[in-house]
């Protein structure tokens, strides 16, 4: 494995280039998706993990929070390897109503911003806060990607039933949620918006 190139190509996406992060995804992407599919034995789910493990990976890389250097696809197939954890943990339990995603453990947490129910009252109000802040940045976006985003993250629908609810394919929806995530990204940079909660 080359890591001197993957940490080139980590720096080329951090300052701007688009296509670097489309040659690490090719280049891991049948080690990665295997993996996954190996422990959840179904191409539906394995499909949503692997898009939900990028879109924490730009969501890192551009938000500065990767300290990795060298060593990419291990960090990645931590990422996937801790959400097909939640996954699994997430089937086990009885669904609840929530008003945003994020898993109990606060391991897989797409804007890092949700804690555990036992967090103080100032801290539940400033992630409110953060909620209604990050909900707006969505209404920003496109229509077609905005609905997929909202049907992703807030709906917690997999892109499968985003695909059927929307009566698109579901290469359409990944693409949708990928375009939504970079045009929001860029949205929070250009405003100087911070939706962390330390």
């Amino acid at each position: 494995m080359n890591y001197e190139k993957d940490s080139l190509l980590i720096r080329d996406y951090i300052n701007g280039n688009e296509s670097a992060l489309e040659i690490l995804i090719d280049k891991y992407k049948s080690r990665i998706y295997s993996f996954i599919f190996s422990k959840v034995m179904e191409k539906d789910v394995t499909e949503d993990i692997f898009q939900d493990t990028f879109i924490k990976v730009i969501l890192t890389l551009k938000g500065g929070g990767y300290n990795e250097e060298g060593k990419f696809l291990p960090w990645v197939m931590r990422i996937a390897h801790n959400l097909t954890i939640d996954y699994f943990r997430s089937n086990k339990k009885m669904p609840t109503v929530r008003e945003s995603s994020g898993s109990s453990d606060d391991e897989y947490n797409i804007f890092d911003f949700l804690g555990n129910s036992d967090e103080c009252s100032e801290t539940k109000i400033i992630k409110n806060q953060i909620d209604q802040d990050l909900r707006y940045l969505v209404t920003q976006l496109p229509d077609d990607q905005r609905e997929v985003l909202e049907l992703r993250i807030f709906k917690e629908l997999s892109f499968k039933e985003i695909a059927e609810e929307t009566g698109v394919s579901i290469n359409t929806a990944l693409g949708r949620m990928r375009y939504a995530i970079i045009n929001l990204r860029k949205v929070i940079e250009n405003n100087n918006i911070i939706l962390t909660v330390d």
